[in-house]
């Protein structure tokens, strides 16, 4: 089943809307809210001067694939608020403990090209070199070091709701196709995608995400073979102000349309956040 037809129209939509200026403007009537409030989104506003972020995420569906997809992301500034540098370590826990493992660990370097001013809007690129850490044979990992390229954009549109948009590609030069010949070759995949969020509240979040892959692998015969899949992600989250320091949990119910069929599943999100 191919993604919904009106997936292209609301990612569009939302990235109209980030453009627009709200007639309001950014104004200290505005109440303070969880800036982090995007489950599979990512947001473009990088760490405070002297705060260290944990995010831990547990993503689940059933068949076919009856895995447990965990991750854990560490982000801290660099220098200035304008500098940021993380590392993501995934790990697939694939049901009957098969093939379960450390995935290609990911380092990131982001920076704050657009602040948020009166417009509400930030922006801010990041680069992200990747690891061949992942066992190639066991279809962790892809074996040789690769890159990845996203644009977060996010935009406060009002004193109760938020925009997010994503736009990015993942380059892994020489990767084995596994067949007999041992040919190589290079894998580009995008990503696309979008969250509108309401903030019910300063410390609860309503939002739906959607997002759009595009993935480079092989065949069975070991030729370059492109999939798509569609994710559709109603979730919320709140966050516990204890002190300096900030626990934000978060639960998804995401939608996946994949290989003609449609897969619902579980999003689990935990983030800490504190000086250091």
């Amino acid at each position: 089943m191919n993604s919904p037809a009106w997936a292209g129209g609301v990612l569009l939509v939302l990235l109209f809307a980030m453009q627009v200026r709200s007639s309001a403007g950014e104004g200290p009537d505005w109440p303070a809210v969880i800036s982090d409030n995007s489950l599979l989104i990512e947001e473009a506003y990088n760490q405070d001067a002297g705060m260290v972020q944990h995010i831990s995420s547990a993503l689940y569906f059933g068949k076919p694939d009856r895995q447990w997809q965990l991750g854990f992301t560490q982000e801290w500034p660099l220098f200035s608020p304008d500098h940021q540098i993380s590392f993501s370590i995934p790990y697939v826990a694939l049901a009957g403990g098969a093939g379960s493992g450390c995935g290609d660990i990911m380092i990131h370097y982001r920076y704050q090209w657009r602040r948020e001013g009166r417009d509400g809007l930030a922006v801010a690129p990041r680069l992200s070199l990747i690891l061949p850490s992942g066992r190639r044979d066991s279809g962790l990992g892809n074996g040789v070091v690769g890159v990845q390229l996203n644009l977060p954009a996010s935009k406060r549109l009002s004193p109760t709701l938020a925009a997010h948009a994503n736009v990015g590609f993942t380059l892994l030069p020489g990767v084995d196709s596994g067949s007999a010949a041992g040919d190589r070759h290079t894998l580009c995949s995008f990503n696309f995608g979008a969250s509108v969020i309401w903030m019910v509240r300063p410390t609860l979040n309503l939002m739906l995400e959607v997002v759009r892959n595009l993935n480079d692998g092989f065949d069975e015969s070991g030729e370059p073979h492109r999939t798509g899949e569609f994710f559709l992600n109603p979730g919320l989250c709140g966050a516990i102000n204890l002190g300096g320091l900030q626990v934000v949990p978060g639960l998804g119910i995401p939608v996946r349309f994949r290989d003609g069929r449609a897969d619902l599943g579980a999003l689990l999100y935990l983030s800490f956040e504190h000086p250091f």
